[in-house]
């Protein structure tokens, strides 16, 4: 893990800092140059693993995994080494240079990670989520809420500026993952429009990108790209992530150095307010959305009816979720 012999002064000095709750340009100035042992790898591919699992399911976001895995606010300055010089660089083909100046061995092992996952999970997962909703249901709302509490501690001074922006937060993300999806165009330039948005909702802790996908009423159409291989569709959905995310980090690096405070006070209220997506219990409701009669099914919450076994087994997998959080967290510490 993070105590391999091999860590250069530097590295381990970004995670005493990162322990503090630091600003991040206080602990990795240069994360190119941490040496990185075998052991640090596996636990990067693992920790890219949970990442991609949480990505996996409508409604948790990989961001959430990263924050109490504590490689959130490395992986923001990982992404933000992509700049206008690297681009430089591969034109002119100065690869060796570009290795020096991206962090590949954070990104790649997290990255490896991440697509085992959903490479691996994702059929499992959904065919769970149909014959098992609540269950997996309850197992995520578990995790999410115990997430929240492990974020939160990591708030040193409480002030009602503090408590306002995660109120305020949990509102916004309450109200987001509420809405109803839309009809929208199927332009280039929207698509373009969807990808940068959905990318920089899947950093986001609290709120996923599929989800956002699914509100632009694009999900189907860019997953129907995906099965025919419209490399023009998907080739302008790309441009549209790559551009989102590289922008995006900046934002998040520039809040998490002035305003680490209130960043990781808005990121917990996120995760509070996202609880209402990934509730267990749900009623389904035929809403139609236009004069030709096509709409939308939407899920309203409700509480269980009676305490059924099935509602006691949600309970126990609620908190075996929150275990897990814990468990993960005192890993990621070691």
């Amino acid at each position: 893990m993070l105590s391999e012999p091999l860590l250069s002064s530097q590295c381990i000095g970004g995670i005493d800092a990162l322990k503090r709750d630091l600003p991040i340009e206080n602990y990795n100035k240069n994360p190119t140059r941490s040496a990185r042992g075998p052991r640090e790898i596996w636990a990067l591919f693992t920790k890219g693993f949970c990442m991609g699992a949480s990505d996996v399911v409508p409604g948790v976001s990989g961001g959430t995994m990263a924050l109490i895995l504590g490689i959130y606010e490395e992986l923001i300055q990982s992404i933000k080494a992509f700049d206008w010089d690297c681009l430089r660089l591969v034109l002119r083909g100065r690869f060796s240079q570009l290795l020096d100046k991206v962090p590949w061995g954070f990104l790649l092992p997290l990255g490896m990670g991440i697509l085992t996952a959903i490479f691996t999970l994702a059929r499992g997962l959904s065919w769970l989520l149909n014959e098992y909703p609540v269950a997996v249901w309850s197992f995520f709302f578990g995790l999410v809420l115990a997430s929240a509490f492990v974020v939160g501690r990591r708030i040193e001074k409480w002030h009602w500026s503090t408590l306002l922006g995660i109120v305020l937060s949990a509102i916004a993300a309450y109200v987001l993952v509420g809405l109803v999806p839309i009809n929208t165009p199927e332009t280039l330039s929207f698509i373009y429009l969807c990808g940068a948005v959905a990318i920089c909702a899947m950093i986001l802790p609290g709120i996923s990108g599929s989800f956002i996908l699914v509100l632009l009423g694009k999900y189907q159409y860019v997953l129907d790209a995906v099965g025919r291989l419209d490399v023009v569709v998907l080739g302008v959905f790309t441009a549209g992530t790559a551009t989102g995310i590289l922008l995006f980090v900046r934002l998040l690096s520039w809040l998490l150095n002035k305003y680490h405070q209130m960043t990781m006070a808005g990121l917990t209220g996120l995760m509070i307010g996202s609880l209402r997506k990934i509730w267990p219990w749900k009623s389904m409701t035929e809403l139609v959305t236009n004069d030709a009669g096509s709409g939308v099914t939407l899920a309203r919450n409700m509480l269980p009816h009676q305490m059924t076994a099935e509602v006691y087994v949600a309970i126990g997998l609620a908190l075996l979720g929150g275990l897990a959080v814990v468990l993960l967290q005192r890993l990621a510490e070691k």
